[in-house]
């Protein structure tokens, strides 16, 4: 698909959803909310841009170059250094188990239907 179409697919979409909303809103008499929609419906569709930083400065617009620049943002941002020597502990449980009793008394309080 090209991206006029993908663009105007979603416009279709958006406009679907505003008069959804706007007869949702109409039926139920949020007036507020009914308004709220009418304004963003004057504003229009506006597409949402895939543009992101590159480390110099840079826009990126492709696709599998901002997924390597989140890649690489992400793995600089979560480098922990001295991780080798965490060894896994037992974690003591402070609730006891239930004993039997404990699972009667339980069945006993459940709604009969």
């Amino acid at each position: 698909m090209k991206l006029l179409d993908i663009s105007g697919v979603k416009k279709k979409e958006y406009l679907k959803a505003k008069i959804d909303e706007l007869e949702t809103n109409s039926k139920f008499k949020n007036i507020k909310d009914l308004y709220t929609v009418i304004s963003d419906f004057k504003k229009g569709f506006l597409p949402g841009t895939n543009v992101v930083n590159y480390e110099k400065g840079d826009l990126l617009t492709d696709c599998r170059s901002i997924l390597a620049r989140w890649r690489n943002h992400f793995t600089q941002l979560l480098k922990v250094h001295g991780v080798n020597n965490v060894r896994p502990r037992k974690i003591h449980a402070a609730v006891p188990e239930p004993s039997a009793s404990d699972f009667e008394m339980g069945i006993e309080k459940l709604k009969r239907l």
